[in-house]
């Protein structure tokens, strides 16, 4: 048996004490979440953030900060996760308004919000993630080194 992480990302988008969430559908429940989803071959984590923002809520972002990289077990599926959550500035919101099917709707929530629906978080890690912000957890994005192996020049890291 081969062992598979996947590998995802979160954005933190916060305003006024209320951050920026996804209510989704997953596996059948209803649930909230930070914008987040899997990085596509080829991606940057950073151009990930982006583009998961942008097709799960609507709005452009620039990512400040790295919050942290988290690791998560899933019970349901026994899939590890590899959770590199970012913070990032809202921008614009789109024009067209469409969302990613599984999004059932965006909700700008306090801290408090969503700690009264802790039930429906999408995993432990929604909270963690925002109480990590809060406490002030903010590394530069260059805390991770991307490198490609299809750069010409090799002294460039």
């Amino acid at each position: 048996m081969c062992w598979t992480p996947h590998a995802t990302v979160a954005v933190i988008i916060e305003r006024d004490g209320h951050f920026l969430m996804v209510e989704e559908n997953s596996d059948g429940l209803r649930v909230f979440n930070q914008p987040a989803g899997h990085v596509e071959d080829d991606e940057t984590l950073v151009s990930a953030a982006v583009r998961e923002t942008l097709e799960e809520t609507g709005w452009h972002v620039r990512p400040e900060y790295l919050v942290g990289l988290y690791t998560y077990k899933a019970p349901s599926n026994g899939v590890t996760y590899y959770r590199f959550c970012y913070a990032a500035t809202a921008l614009e919101q789109a024009d067209n308004g469409v969302l990613d099917k599984d999004i059932i709707a965006t909700h700008w929530l306090t801290r408090d919000e969503l700690q009264e629906r802790n039930a429906q978080l999408r995993s432990p890690l929604v909270l963690r993630c925002i109480d990590d912000y809060l406490a002030g957890r903010r590394y530069p994005l260059e805390f991770v080194t991307e490198h490609s192996a299809q750069r010409s020049d090799p002294t460039t890291p």
